[in-house]
């Protein structure tokens, strides 16, 4: 069973240069077409769960930075949320300003429209401790969108279900969807890789890990796809002193996320409209 090291670095789209962009190994690329990283431009037009990625902009007022992350919407009562990695949301105890999701994002244009968010969610030990590779099965977090009157899934069609794996269930064959920016990436088009998942580790909810892609920068917090459902968010890349890459998927299971999906459904039900 793979463990994964202290000096794992998340990903910070706000700082691109300074993340470490492996090679992964030509054998391990299981992505048609994929490129060093593993990682493949999704073809036009975005249909089904492609349709229902975006990315997420917020901004940090402290650091001054502009961040940009990958996000999906996820079927919910409320039809109006939008999943992604808790350090998207929060940076260093503190949570994000101008948050807002953008569905189908295309070449810098946003043709389901800009959905500010209204409210947001992350695991109570995310606000709580400072971080460490121990919070990685808890980088999860959710968002809550408004646009008008419109629930956000009555604009882009029917949210994706959430996968509950279990620790220790390995997936193979999924695919991660995201915007990787920075070294020969835009940050304004998806991409897509294919990879197998084995355990990370045998704490918490447990982690994901796959060697066949190795997520840049602006990958952070989109969704890990299997068999039509979202069964995990890519949390972060592989340590610096990784030399063949690897990313680590924060898992949809156990009830950390069971508790925190519940009450930002209902809250957004019972928030007013108009």
């Amino acid at each position: 069973m793979l463990r994964l090291a202290l000096s794992l670095a998340l990903l910070d789209p706000a700082a691109v240069a300074e993340v470490s962009q492996r090679n992964v190994p030509v054998p391990r690329v299981l992505t048609p077409d994929g490129d060093r990283l593993g990682y493949a431009p999704v073809p036009r037009p975005y249909t089904g769960a492609r349709r229902l990625t975006g990315v997420l902009l917020g901004h940090d007022p402290v650091a001054k930075t502009d961040v940009l992350c990958g996000g999906t919407v996820i079927g919910s009562r409320s039809r109006s949320l939008v999943l992604t990695a808790a350090h998207c949301l929060y940076h260093n105890g503190r949570l994000l300003r101008h948050l807002a999701f953008l569905p189908g994002f295309d070449r810098g244009r946003p043709p389901l429209g800009v959905w500010p968010v209204v409210r947001a969610w992350v695991p109570a030990k995310w606000r709580s401790r400072p971080y460490s590779s121990e919070l990685l099965p808890y980088d999860v977090g959710l968002v809550g969108v408004a646009g008008g009157k419109r629930p956000l899934e009555s604009v882009t069609g029917r949210g994706l279900s959430a996968m509950r794996t279990s620790r220790g269930t390995g997936l193979r064959g999924l695919e991660l969807l995201g915007y990787p920016a920075g070294r020969g990436y835009p940050g304004t088009k998806m991409y897509r890789c294919v990879g197998d998942a084995v355990e990370g580790v045998s704490a918490g909810p447990g982690l994901m890990v796959t060697r066949n892609c190795h997520a840049a920068a602006g990958g952070s917090g989109g969704p890990a796809l299997y068999g039509g459902a979202v069964a995990g968010v890519v949390s972060s890349s592989s340590p610096l002193n990784d030399d063949k890459g690897y990313t680590v998927l924060t898992r949809l299971g156990g009830r950390p996320f069971e508790r925190m999906f519940a009450r930002a459904d209902r809250e957004m039900r019972l928030r007013p409209t108009g």
